[in-house]
């Protein structure tokens, strides 16, 4: 029989393991939180529904590892990559080896159970794919040429000063087309925007 869908979170803080455990149970969902990556491989099996909470940076496998090691043992849960700012970069990397999400800390209550509740219906989804895709690439297309090249640096997680330096351009400049991005591909938020880049096919080179 199949299990429940549970959240797993992972993360090596326990403040916030208790904290959002606290926060996801009052709403009503089934919630195992770890400490480790390692406890969280060993507790978990392909038979297992839901999602996981998993930190991006941690002390014995870090959150790009973990997502490898999950692939490896043909577990197929959506990861959403918890980051602080500074970890932007290696969150978008996430995403690019198939996290559904990243949240930077500290997250609103709402963003997090919005994002829970996305990967949670991930699996339903399955017919929207190619949907997503085609209304990603055509707001895409809306954008000028310099508004493109500053989306693919976001998509790198480049901040805007090394944009603007990449760019040749003022950060405040940065600023105004990355303003005008948001606007145009209708994003509420950095990992929605990369989310849409990604599911348009945007692979901007590594830096």
């Amino acid at each position: 029989m199949a299990r429940d869908p549970t959240v797993f979170i992972v993360d090596d803080d326990e403040a916030i393991r208790d904290s959002l455990s606290a926060l996801l149970e009052t709403e009503g969902f089934k919630v195992a939180t770890f400490g480790t990556g390692r406890a969280f491989l060993d507790a978990i099996d392909a038979s297992r529904r839901g999602c996981v909470l998993l930190d991006v940076r941690m002390p014995d496998i870090n959150g790009l590892e973990l997502q490898q090691r999950l692939a490896a043992k043909h577990i197929d849960l959506p990861v959403i990559i918890m980051t602080g700012h500074a970890e932007v970069p290696m969150a978008v990397k996430a995403m690019k080896a198939g996290a559904v999400d990243f949240i930077e800390k500290p997250f609103d209550d709402g963003v997090i159970l919005a994002a829970i509740r996305r990967a949670l219906a991930r699996p339903a989804k399955t017919g929207a794919d190619s949907a997503e895709a085609a209304d990603a690439a055509s707001r895409i297309a809306g954008l000028t040429p310099r508004e493109r090249q500053v989306l693919d640096h976001l998509v790198l997680g480049s901040a805007n000063k090394v944009i603007a330096f990449e760019l040749g351009i003022s950060p405040r400049t940065v600023e105004i087309h990355r303003a005008r991005v948001m606007d145009k591909m209708q994003a509420k938020s950095l990992s929605e925007l990369v989310r849409m880049a990604l599911a348009a096919g945007i692979r901007p080179p590594s830096a």
